[in-house]
């Protein structure tokens, strides 16, 4: 336990398999070329834990969702990273490369008489929330006056954010409820919406966003369970400050982080029953089309998913890879932890369930490191959330959390004053019966004599 708390036990690795597809190029040509784009990738890979491994893809362009790995991992194949196919193309000056956005396959276009060598690494911004193995989404329509009072909320759900919960489910598991609330007003410190002029529109400044959502009255739902909640909030502004804006960027949406996302619906909306000085009555789903792609943009960003490349799938692939590294540094510190404190308690008992637990844990933990090794991420991470979980069982188990703020020591501070009046007695007595006795052989030997 203190070996994987200290890191001796397992150094994770990321090996990321990428298949390269070279369908015009003859096979001594794609491999002298895998080699040469191999030894500058390991050149100028500057983190030791990630193994970029090229492999030759079969040069078969009609069956590229089923290319053979060539994987010399023993057991299951390693997940492919990336899928890259080098096509050439007449009249092209430089290379240029596509990127598909529902796949992990990367378009490399060259000119005929050039062989392009690999490239790229983003950068990325997050502001995500601390790791759970659930949240809990909570999507709130909030309106100032008695309109809007319904919304197609359960289709809008299922079109624009189950899918995505589907995805993300390798990672994390979601519950979602809904809320409307009516008259929902900013609080009364929070400054007011200005109009502008010149944009023709009432706005919000960038410092005054923090201060819109009025935690003293609106109804947000609070963390439930184990898992935290993440916040979605629908405003529809009275029509009377419609449209509403931010003033430096003329957004109407914007993440509050580690807690949520806000998207402004202004008026008008392309329903039925609209009058002149009212909201309608009901949101359809059309109408909620845009704020929900904007939610599940904010949810992205604050699960901690990467921002880019444009392909979902290896944003995904990414969050994998550093949610599986993170429970095992975190469940290897729990055992850690949980071992310095049974040696400093020696006296605290160890019930069967967290003996279990523990050997649970470490099972886990060495399946996610040799998953880690062999490229096979999606089972590292798997692994990984079992042993964070019986970790975090172990350490907090009832009966050792009350051994460890009641140790001895306090239950003989807590215990000894109701003692006293009980030992005294006995103590006094002894001591009297002591005193008989020696009085009494001293008139043995006293009449001997």
């Amino acid at each position: 336990m203190v070996d994987w708390a200290d890191g001796k036990a397992c150094r994770p690795v990321f090996p990321l398999d990428i298949h390269l597809a070279t369908p015009s190029l003859q096979l001594l040509e794609a491999q002298h070329l895998l080699r040469t784009t191999q030894h500058t990738l390991d050149d100028l890979n500057e983190f030791a834990a990630h193994h970029l491994r090229l492999r030759l893809a079969n040069d078969s362009m009609s069956n590229y969702g089923e290319i053979d790995n060539g994987a010399d991992v023993p057991g299951e194949m390693a997940d492919i990273a990336l899928t890259v196919r080098l096509l050439p193309q007449e009249d092209l000056v430089s290379p240029r490369s596509e990127l598909h956005a529902a796949t992990t396959q990367l378009d490399v276009f060259y000119p005929p008489n050039q062989v392009p060598l690999a490239e790229d690494i983003s950068r990325r911004l997050r502001r995500s929330m601390k790791y759970a193995e659930t949240y809990h989404l909570s999507f709130s329509l909030f309106t100032p006056g008695s309109r809007p009072s319904s919304w197609d909320i359960e289709a809008a759900v299922n079109e624009y954010v189950t899918p995505l919960l589907k995805a993300l489910s390798p990672i994390s598991d979601f519950t979602v409820d809904t809320q409307v609330q009516l008259y929902a007003n900013f609080a009364p410190t929070a400054p007011k919406p200005e109009f502008d002029e010149a944009e023709a529109a009432w706005t919000l400044k960038k410092e005054d966003l923090s201060a819109f959502v009025n935690a003293a009255e609106w109804p947000l739902n609070p963390s439930i369970g184990n898992g935290p909640t993440i916040n979605f909030v629908l405003y529809v502004p009275d029509p009377s400050q419609s449209p509403l804006i931010v003033k430096e960027n003329r957004a109407s949406s914007w993440i509050v982080p580690q807690w949520g996302g806000v998207f402004l619906l202004n008026t008008p909306l392309s329903t039925g029953d609209r009058t002149s000085d009212s909201n309608p009555a009901h949101l359809a789903q059309d109408s909620l089309g845009p704020a929900f792609m904007t939610f599940s943009h904010q949810l992205l960003t604050l699960l901690g998913t990467p921002s880019t490349p444009a392909s979902l799938p290896l944003r995904l692939q990414t969050s994998i890879r550093i949610r599986a590294a993170t429970l095992l540094l975190s469940a290897s510190s729990t055992m850690g932890s949980l071992a310095r404190l049974t040696e400093s308690l020696p006296s605290i008992p160890i019930p069967a369930t967290v003996a279990t637990s523990v050997s649970t844990v470490l099972s886990h933990l060495g399946a996610t490191c040799s998953h880690l090794k062999d490229g096979r991420f999606g089972a590292a991470l798997a692994s990984a959330r079992v042993a964070e979980v019986e970790a975090e069982r172990s350490f907090f188990e009832k009966s050792m959390v009350g051994q460890v703020y009641f140790p001895d020591e306090h239950k003989v501070a807590v215990y000894l004053p109701l003692l006293g009046p009980i030992g005294v007695p006995l103590v006094v007595g002894l001591l009297k019966e002591i005193k008989r006795i020696i009085a009494e052989r001293k008139a043995k030997r006293a009449a001997a004599s």
